[in-house]
């Protein structure tokens, strides 16, 4: 059974640590629906983390303390995902009418990422055969 230290360091590993905090400083302006649609490449925070193993009681935190970044970019045309130190290709992507659903592979985990069109509101899960972690955020245009 994985350690805290080893879900750790492989969610450091598969996300990339974090990303420059000079993103903090930018200004963001409202958003609209329109913003979400997919059409546009997106800056998402990373808000509340769970890690997760099998007979375990999952570990609640903030994004520093699993070792995940705090910024992800989104790139649909590209389809790919990027932290600081890692980007991750998008193999698969559905275009709902209220969300954007997309899905990956990377360092043996299956990664799962949503995006609610009308808000931007993120939701990510990472699994494997050994453990879980759940994470939530809020995505803008950058």
């Amino acid at each position: 059974m994985p350690t805290t230290s080893r879900r750790i360091a492989l969610a450091a590993a598969w996300l990339g640590g974090s990303v420059c905090v000079t993103a903090c400083a930018t200004a963001f302006t409202p958003a609209s629906a329109a913003d979400f649609d997919g059409s546009k490449p997106l800056l998402c925070a990373v808000i509340e983390t769970h890690a997760c193993d099998p007979g375990e009681i999952c570990l609640r935190g903030l994004p520093d303390d699993l070792g995940l970044p705090r910024f992800m970019r989104v790139d649909f045309e590209r389809k790919t995902i990027a932290g600081a130190k890692r980007t991750t290709p998008i193999r698969e992507m559905e275009k709902g009418t209220e969300q954007i659903l997309m899905q990956g592979t990377e360092l043996g985990y299956a990664w799962t990422m949503v995006v609610d069109k009308t808000d931007g509101s993120m939701t990510l899960s990472l699994v494997n055969r050994d453990d879980a972690f759940v994470v939530f955020g809020n995505c803008t245009p950058p």
